[in-house]
């Protein structure tokens, strides 16, 4: 069996700057391995200053990945000062109303109820830095619109999702049983998930790190 590691042709290390299983699950399925490295950034302050200075939920998303990125690759400068590190950020909108993760089952429930019948965008921003200087960086959007809700549906969905739906940004997983929460979808799975790897792939093909 060929070696999957041919597939990156850096000598460099590529690093994502986040602890999301998820994003280091979807670089997996397209055979990079990755170091993992969340950043060290408030980002409910980081947010503020961006709305502050007009920013719409799609640049916030954008906003906050180039954050995550410029931390995490400034912090690599003595270890891995050449490394390509990957922020990635992803925002909700409902409207002009951005929405974050629920704190809590009943702030999940409520959060639900709020999307019920509804559609929503999901922003997922993506920067990449090397050396403390930005490469590239890109949006990419995708719409859902939830099925209108029973009460009663919305009380058996948050059971049935428990807790682990607390950590994703809509309350939902599509790989979970947030797919029956919805009607439609339009947009690209891994954008979805929090990391489009099509523009991402083709960003680091740009760079050179990929051998296909």
């Amino acid at each position: 069996m060929s070696d999957p590691g041919a597939l990156w042709r850096d000598p460099h290390p590529l690093v994502l700057a986040s602890g999301s299983a998820t994003r280091k699950a979807l670089l997996a399925s397209a055979g990079l391995s990755c170091i993992t490295r969340p950043a060290a950034i408030d980002e409910r302050a980081a947010e503020a200053q961006a709305r502050a200075q007009g920013a719409d939920p799609a640049q916030l998303a954008l906003h906050l990945a180039q954050a995550k990125a410029r931390d995490v690759s400034e912090a690599l400068a003595d270890h891995h000062p050449q490394a390509i590190v990957i922020g990635a950020d992803q925002t909700l909108a409902l409207g002009e109303t951005i929405l974050h993760k629920p704190a809590d089952m009943q702030a999940l429930h409520d959060q639900i109820a709020r999307l019920s019948g509804r559609s929503h965008l999901l922003h997922a921003g993506v920067s990449l830095w090397r050396g403390g200087k930005p490469l590239a960086s890109f949006i990419d959007s995708a719409t859902l619109t939830l099925r209108a809700l029973m009460p009663e549906q919305i009380a058996r969905y948050c059971a049935l999702a428990g807790e682990d739906a607390l950590t994703s940004v809509g309350g939902y997983k599509l790989e979970g049983a947030g797919i029956h929460l919805f009607t439609q979808v339009e947009g690209a799975h891994s954008t979805i998930l929090g990391l489009p790897l099509m523009p991402l792939l083709a960003a680091l093909r740009d760079e050179g790190c990929l051998a296909l």
